[in-house]
């Protein structure tokens, strides 16, 4: 098994790195991750969570959709973790470039990140559908039922990528053209299981080297440079920024 150590020089012999990661990066925060056998996807409510997190759903039973999101999916207390903190601190040293986020909880801004692509949107930001009028967080938890804009009286949605819902062209291009620069692609806290965002890092160029820290194993592994089977923010405690 990989040690932090050892990503350690990896990123010290590096000068453009840029970390891809998933919900197990804000575990250590208090917010669960889907897929893990205490995760959001293996617990039992009404509809399956996929289900309650489609567009399909939110369209059709929006005042349902609420309930589920402001119970399982907003964290507004959660403070960024030694993960969060450590890649700020790296991006400050000029050693990272970018942060490629699958989280949609804005940990990595509120850490002191700057470059972060969010993949999958983010729970700051809602809009009206109806006028585009944006909203906070603040204003979707202080809120019950289905959330409407106090101009138009138009429903207000997240602006989080539901299932069924196609990412941002010009988000995927950014992530993409971040990793094909990139001397060294840390992944870290995902299962690589999630599609079509796991596939971006077939972009890596063959000069590259790829490093993956994650709890359980990842399609990846076989091709990785380093694979270190530890809780991403044990591992970046270790990591020194400069």
């Amino acid at each position: 098994m990989g040690t932090a150590a050892q990503l350690n020089d990896l990123i010290r012999e590096s000068s453009n790195v840029v970390f891809f990661g998933g919900a197990g990066v804000s575990v250590p925060s208090g917010i669960p991750d889907f897929r893990s056998s205490t995760g959001l996807y293996n617990r039992k409510f009404r509809y399956p969570a996929e289900t309650m997190l489609s567009h399909m759903f939110f369209m059709r039973f929006t005042e349902e959709f609420y309930d589920f999101y402001r119970s399982c999916m907003l964290y507004p207390d959660a403070k960024p973790n030694a993960a969060h903190l450590k890649l700020a601190e790296l991006e400050r040293a000029g050693k990272l470039k970018a942060v490629i986020t699958q989280n949609i909880d804005g940990l990595h801004q509120a850490a002191g990140s700057k470059n972060v692509i969010e993949l999958h949107g983010s729970v700051h930001r809602n809009y009206c559908m109806d006028c585009g009028k944006p909203y906070g967080l603040s204003y979707i938890t202080k809120t019950t039922g289905v959330p409407r804009c106090e101009s138009c009286g138009g429903i207000i949605k997240p602006d989080v990528v539901l299932y069924d819902e196609s990412l941002d062209g010009d988000v995927i291009d950014h992530a993409i053209n971040a990793i094909y620069n990139c001397d060294l692609l840390i992944v870290g806290g995902t299962s690589l299981s999630v599609y079509p965002a796991a596939s971006f890092i077939n972009y890596l160029n063959r000069n590259a080297k790829l490093a993956i820290v994650n709890l359980s194993p990842t399609g990846a592994d076989s091709s990785a440079d380093l694979v270190i089977t530890a809780g991403i923010d044990s591992v970046f405690k270790a990591i020194e920024a400069d």
